[in-house]
């Protein structure tokens, strides 16, 4: 049976923890260079509406050490870009290649990909979701902070995809998670209908009561790619929302601080705090390439 991962609650609670388990496993491989080439001979086509550093060097990186191929195709550089349907672009890659990634904005985009593609699809971002970036951040968390569920993690600023993956993260697995907003950035309503009646997460305006004694604070940008044209507006918006020292005194003494990057420094997070944290903020970096190949093998291999 074909599986899909386009958002984190495509998977069950059990299959979340493989999936972290796994990268655990592929993050130990590499550092005593121990060959493992379960995807040989398999093949992923990487389609990019959206530019990238991390999701794009994670993937193609990641196929190579597992033994597969990547390909690398613009949406500027191949017929989507011209307007074909994405049905048939669905049916025509899945006919040559074993998985498919794309990078994308619309989420219908993703959802009509993994409808028509007989291989599996993998979400790399959307407007909605950033789900593999989910995968990176909970292992990440569980890596430096031990058992998730014993923890309380903080979101702070837009409500935007990671928040989104952020609260399906929570409800997968039962985290305790606070999510900090200004009014007019909530997540989406659909995520966050699906929260509502979940006494483990919790919505406010009041950034300083979501750092609370949080054991794991996480932030992203205020003005995502494609939202250049609000920048003033969300500054605004957004003002009292940093993650800085100030806000760092209402969370526990040991917390981290988590970025997924690219960060715009004194903006979402000061640069002390940035730079405070940076070893945090780049071990998640790098543990994308991890969690990326544990969900290759998990997609392409029969586990």
């Amino acid at each position: 049976m074909k599986r899909d991962f386009t958002k984190i609650l495509d998977l069950t609670p059990d299959e979340g923890i493989y999936l972290l388990e796994r990268a655990a496993f592929m993050k130990r491989m590499r550092q005593t260079r121990g060959e493992y080439v379960p995807l040989r001979g398999k093949s992923l086509a990487m389609i990019f509406e959206k530019a990238s550093t991390r999701t794009r060097v994670s993937f193609e990186l990641g196929m190579e050490e597992l033994g597969g191929k990547a390909l690398h195709l613009s949406a500027a550089e191949t017929q989507i870009g011209r307007g074909e349907a994405i049905s048939d672009t669905a049916r025509v890659l899945s006919r040559y290649v074993n998985a498919i990634m794309i990078r994308t904005y619309a989420q219908k985009t993703v959802e009509e990909l993994a409808r028509w593609s007989t291989a599996p699809v993998i979400n790399g971002l959307s407007d909605l979701y950033h789900p593999c970036q989910m995968l990176a951040d909970l292992f990440t968390v569980r890596e430096l902070k031990g058992d998730l569920r014993r923890l309380k993690i903080a979101y702070i600023g837009d409500g935007n995809n990671v928040a989104n993956s952020w609260i399906e993260a929570a409800i997968l697995l039962g985290l305790n998670l606070a999510v900090a907003f200004p009014e007019q950035y909530r997540p989406a309503p659909a995520v966050e209908g699906l929260a509502c009646d979940k006494g483990n997460i919790i919505f406010t305006n009041d950034p300083m009561e979501a750092a609370r004694e949080a054991d794991v604070i996480n932030t992203d940008v205020w003005v995502s790619m494609g939202m250049e044209e609000e920048k003033n507006e969300r500054i605004k918006a957004f003002a009292g929302f940093s993650v800085d020292e100030k806000l760092l005194e209402h969370a526990k003494k040991d917390a981290i601080v988590m970025h997924c990057l690219p960060a715009h420094r004194n903006e979402e997070i000061s640069e002390s705090v940035f730079e405070r944290f940076q070893d945090v903020i780049f071990t998640q970096a790098e543990n994308r390439l991890h969690a990326q190949k544990a969900l290759l093998e998990w997609l392409m291999v029969e586990v």
